[in-house]
C-alpha cells in the first residue's frame, strides 16, 4: 500500500495512470510561472503548482491535471487556473474517454486575488462545459491539504468524486470559519471535529462523494478506471433532484445543530440519515462505512 496522501502531484500521476503513459503540457522546463508572485517577493515555481497532460488510464486516454499541494496549497492563480481551462479546453476538441483532475487545494490564492477568484469561475464554466459534451470529468480527492474553497465547488461540478477516508472536502476551510466566526464557532485545531465535518467518511455518507476508498494510490486508480464510463448529463431534472436532497439534509437538523446530549452537526445528520450508532463512525474502518450509506 502507498499512501495517496503522503505523495507529491507527480508520484501520484506516475502511480495513478497506466505506466510511461504521462505526456505534460507545459512542463516546469517551459517556465510558465505567475506574473504576480515575483512582484510581490513571493516564491514562484515552474509549473505553477499544477502538472497537466494525457495519459492512459485502464488502457483508456485520459487528460489529468494534479494540484501541487507542497506549493502554495495548491492555491489557484491565473497561471495555475488557465493551465486547468487549457486542460478542458483542449478536450472539447480531442474527446478523450474522461478528464482527471488530482484536486489539492485550499482554494484561491489569495496573493492573486481576484485573478484567482476569475481562474477559479473559468475552471467551473469549462468542467460543465465538458460535462455537457458527454466526457466525464472525475475528481480524486486525498491529499493532506484537502479540497477547500473554489476548487470545492469545481468538486461538486464534477461527474464522480472518488475520495479516501483521509481525504477532505467543503467550501470554508477551518482556519478561514474560525478566522471569520471565532473559535467557539469552529476550532480548526480540534482534528477529529475537522474530519467529523469535512472529511471522506462525512462526505460519502451524506452522499456528496460517488467513491470511498483507503488512503492507497492502488485504490484511487481503481475507483477511478470504474467510474470512467460514468458520465451523468446534466438536465434540469438532475439539479432538482440535487436540490430536493440538500433540502431535505439541512431539514433533517434541530435548528441549534445540537441534540440533548450534546452530540455534535457531523454525527446529528448521520443519525437523521438512519445510521444506527452515528458517534462510532469515525472508529469504523473505511469497508463498514462504505455498508453504512443510505442514499
Amino acid at each position: 500500500m502507498i499512501s495517496y496522501a503522503e505523495c507529491s502531484a507527480r508520484e501520484r500521476l506516475a502511480l495513478l495512470l497506466d505506466p510511461g503513459s504521462f505526456h505534460e503540457w507545459l512542463p516546469p522546463s517551459e517556465r510558465v510561472m505567475s506574473p504576480h508572485l515575483a512582484q510581490l517577493g513571493v516564491p514562484s515555481a515552474f509549473d505553477d503548482g499544477v502538472a497537466v497532460g494525457r495519459a492512459m488510464l485502464g488502457g483508456r486516454r485520459v487528460f489529468v491535471a494534479a494540484q501541487e499541494g507542497a506549493f502554495m496549497g495548491g492555491g489557484v492563480g491565473e497561471v495555475h487556473g488557465a493551465k486547468l481551462v487549457g486542460l478542458l479546453q483542449r478536450a472539447l476538441r480531442d474527446r478523450p474517454a474522461a478528464v482527471l483532475l488530482l484536486a489539492e487545494s485550499g482554494g484561491v490564492r489569495l496573493h492573486e486575488a481576484n485573478a484567482g477568484l476569475i481562474a477559479v469561475s473559468e475552471v467551473m464554466r469549462a468542467v460543465l462545459d465538458v460535462r455537457a459534451a458527454g466526457i466525464p470529468v472525475l475528481v480524486l480527492i486525498g491529499g493532506a491539504n484537502g479540497c477547500f474553497g473554489g476548487m470545492g465547488i469545481v468538486a461538486r461540478c464534477a461527474d464522480h468524486i472518488v475520495m479516501s477516508d483521509v481525504g477532505r472536502l467543503a467550501m470554508s476551510g477551518p482556519e478561514v470559519i474560525e478566522a471569520s466566526h471565532g473559535v467557539e464557532e469552529f476550532d480548526s485545531r480540534d482534528r477529529a471535529l475537522v474530519w467529523r465535518t469535512t472529511g471522506g467518511k462525512h462526505r460519502w455518507l451524506i452522499g456528496d462523494c460517488d467513491a470511498l476508498v483507503e488512503d492507497d494510490v492502488s485504490a484511487f486508480r481503481e475507483a477511478a478506471v470504474a467510474a470512467i464510463d460514468e458520465s451523468r448529463p446534466l438536465t434540469l431534472a438532475a439539479l432538482e433532484d440535487e436540490h430536493a436532497l440538500l433540502t431535505a439534509r439541512l431539514h433533517a437538523l434541530p435548528a441549534d445543530n445540537v441534540d440533548s446530549a450534546g452530540h455534535d452537526e457531523a454525527a446529528l445528520l448521520w443519525s437523521a440519515l438512519g445510521i444506527a450508532d452515528a458517534q462510532q463512525v469515525p472508529e469504523l474502518s473505511v469497508e463498514a462505512v462504505r455498508a453504512l450509506r443510505t442514499i
